[in-house]
């Protein structure tokens, strides 16, 4: 069963941003969303208006500084391949400790409609229930949808740390 990656997050986190588990490419870098074909790097830089960071560190230090912590719903799982769709025997990260560290979190974000399902079904008891949710349009290549589109329905959570 591979394990995922460990989160990217600080004590200032006040926005996590759920997957469901990285990719096999993600895996192998030991990078969140490491698919150059993957638009969430490209999504968030945008948001900003501001050009696309090309190491990776550059790119956790962007969204520290945002206050933005990104994990995924599960800590292990059985999959061929990387679809969501493969996902077998699905083991949740441990969330309560996660909350418990994190004093400052307010919004909870789903990278995708399994990664929504994925942790109402799995996070029993769910630590952040009393947190405010979206849920985005998934940034991988297999969300067949354009990026402008995917930019506009990624705005609110550009809004979201505004306030």
């Amino acid at each position: 069963m591979p394990g995922g990656l460990p989160p990217v997050e600080d004590r200032r986190a006040e926005v996590l941003v759920l997957g469901t588990m990285p990719s096999e490419m993600s895996l192998l870098r030991k990078e969140y969303y490491g698919n150059p074909r993957n638009a969430f790097w490209p999504l968030l830089y945008a948001l900003w208006d501001e050009p696309l960071a090309g190491r990776y560190e550059e790119r956790r230090r962007f969204v520290l500084d945002r206050h933005i912590a990104l994990w995924d719903v599960l800590a292990t799982c059985e999959r061929e391949g990387s679809a969501d769709a493969a996902i077998r025997r699905p083991v949740p990260n441990d969330f309560a400790a996660f909350a418990a560290a994190h004093p400052h979190l307010r919004l909870l974000v789903f990278n995708s409609r399994m990664a929504e399902q994925l942790y109402g079904r799995l996070v029993i008891p769910d630590p952040f229930a009393a947190l405010d949710r979206l849920g985005l349009p998934s940034s991988s290549p297999a969300r067949a949808m354009r990026f402008e589109h995917k930019l506009e329905a990624w705005t609110p959570l550009k809004r979201a740390l505004e306030r």
